[in-house]
């Protein structure tokens, strides 16, 4: 990392995906790697299935939580369609890790409006680096669909610059005991996806 160099990531989903959890995961890992790190999480409705996100910014010294848009280097995407919502907020170099899950907002639902189709390949079309698959099929093999969370952790890890022995110890640390084995066991089915 450039010695004055602010990374920012975007974490989007639906309320109820685990966001603000892997956000405070990751923010963990980053201060125990020895550096800044400011978080900002908008709630919204996420109780009822709303929009949910969380702005991670990290470097030497960080003086704000919100990332302007444009600048954001990372975006991790816990609904496909949530990766739509936030592209004004992406560089044009920007990594894009998206969760192909499907969660239909009300309007989908009600049949006001349809749900975005080729989500994927627009992405790819107008983004480098697009990683896209199934979270909840590897947190269900890790033993518990609660985990999808961790595997996309896992697989945004692979795009930082912190020790894997970092990541682990915070999620030990972040779970009961009982849960520690699945959740690593999640996380590096992210990191091999």
């Amino acid at each position: 990392m450039v010695d004055n160099e602010v990374k920012s990531i975007l974490l989007a989903g639906v309320g109820g995906q685990g966001i603000l959890r892997a956000s405070d995961i990751i923010c963990e890992a980053i201060m125990e790697a020895g550096l800044d790190v400011k978080k900002s999480e908008v709630h919204g409705m996420a109780q009822r299935g709303g929009c949910v996100t969380s702005h991670v910014r990290y470097g030497r010294k960080v003086y704000s939580p919100l990332a302007e848009p444009g600048s954001i280097q990372t975006l991790i995407s816990f609904e496909k369609m949530e990766a739509l919502r936030y592209l004004k907020f992406l560089r044009k170099d920007a990594a894009i890790i998206v969760n192909t899950e499907e969660i239909y907002p009300p309007a989908v639902n009600m049949g006001d409006a349809p749900y975005p189709e080729d989500t994927i390949s627009f992405l790819k079309k107008h983004y480098g680096k697009v990683i896209s698959f199934n979270a909840a099929e590897f947190a269900q093999k890790a033993g518990n669909i609660k985990t999808a969370n961790v595997v996309l952790l896992g697989a945004a890890s692979n795009l930082m610059d912190i020790d894997q022995s970092i990541w682990q110890n915070v999620i030990k640390n972040s779970f009961p005991e009982k849960l520690v084995k699945i959740n690593l066991d999640a996380f590096q089915m992210g990191i091999d996806a």
